[in-house]
């Protein structure tokens, strides 16, 4: 049976411990404010955006505008961007998506499969199953802006229009609430443009200084807000899944901590009555 001084060192290393967690949930509950609040402000720009350029494909007839970014070729080349953190201590919030992303490269029979990782998880995930990564940005997180995404873009931009990879897909962490990440996979090249039997056209309008010169501006910054969307949604899911995670070891924490000083209360209250009858036993003896 464990000594009173052992269950007191135990509850003092889970108290310890507590702190700890909830310090850790209210880092994350205050970052996930400003994370939270980069994913709504960008929300109606990248709509905006993507129904201008959608409106402008719908307008033109088929090959009479084409961006290099739009066309759609044979895969044989595929790149997946795979968004992880660069810490733990967030539930599944790496472990789903990694896995996501490896049933993605698994169904890609065929093909080949490359790997551009952002966040030290994702890495350290492909390199525990012997699969090397074209680049590592595990640096990304730290200065996480829109120049950050615009340059990640234009590299994955120049590497489809230099034919290295037919198609770019993005498997990250959807923030669909603060109790909720969903690993998603997004296609960011080739830029999806809906056919015009799946868009009403309305009214028209004169395009300055050519329909094809707002094309080839809106395709690039396209790609670049769904990217950099796509980061601030991982970043928020992020912070979402600390918080909760340790919220949830803070209970569980409290809990231990209830059950170890009921359990030291009862182990106390056993050595004093033993104590008691050995002393009540001596005194006996000696009267006898």
């Amino acid at each position: 049976m464990a000594s009173l001084r052992d269950i007191r060192k135990r509850v003092r290393s889970v108290k310890n411990t507590q702190q700890i967690t909830k310090a850790m949930k209210m880092v994350a509950a205050s970052k996930l404010r400003r994370a939270h609040d980069r994913v709504v402000s960008a929300g109606p720009y990248a709509r905006a955006l993507e129904g201008m350029m959608q409106d402008l494909a719908t307008r033109t007839e088929p090959g009479s505008l084409l961006h290099p970014l739009l066309e759609v070729r044979p895969i044989e080349t595929v790149e997946i961007v795979l968004l992880t953190s660069d810490r733990g201590l967030a539930g599944g919030f790496n472990s789903n998506v990694c896995r996501r992303a490896w049933k993605l490269a698994l169904s890609c029979q065929g093909k080949q499969v490359i790997f551009t990782t952002i966040g030290k998880k994702g890495a350290d995930f492909l390199r525990q199953r012997a699969r090397s990564t074209r680049r590592d940005v595990s640096s990304l997180w730290t200065s996480l802006n829109y120049g950050t995404a615009d340059a990640l873009a234009k590299e994955l931009s120049q590497r489809y229009l230099d034919g290295e990879v037919d198609a770019v897909y993005l498997v990250h962490n959807a923030f669909a609430s603060v109790i909720s990440q969903v690993p998603t996979t997004t296609t960011l090249l080739p830029i999806e443009a809906k056919a015009k039997a799946d868009v009403e056209v309305t009214g028209d309008y004169l395009y300055e200084p050519s329909a094809q010169g707002v094309l080839e501006a809106l395709v690039p910054k396209a790609i670049t807000v769904k990217l950099f969307r796509a980061l601030a949604e991982s970043f928020a899911a992020e912070h979402a899944a600390r918080m909760t995670s340790m919220e949830s070891a803070t209970k569980n924490a409290g809990d231990m901590i209830d059950r170890l000083t009921l359990f030291y209360n009862r182990t106390r209250q056993a050595q004093i009555t033993r104590e008691l009858v050995e002393i009540v036993s001596g005194a006996q003896a000696l009267e006898g």
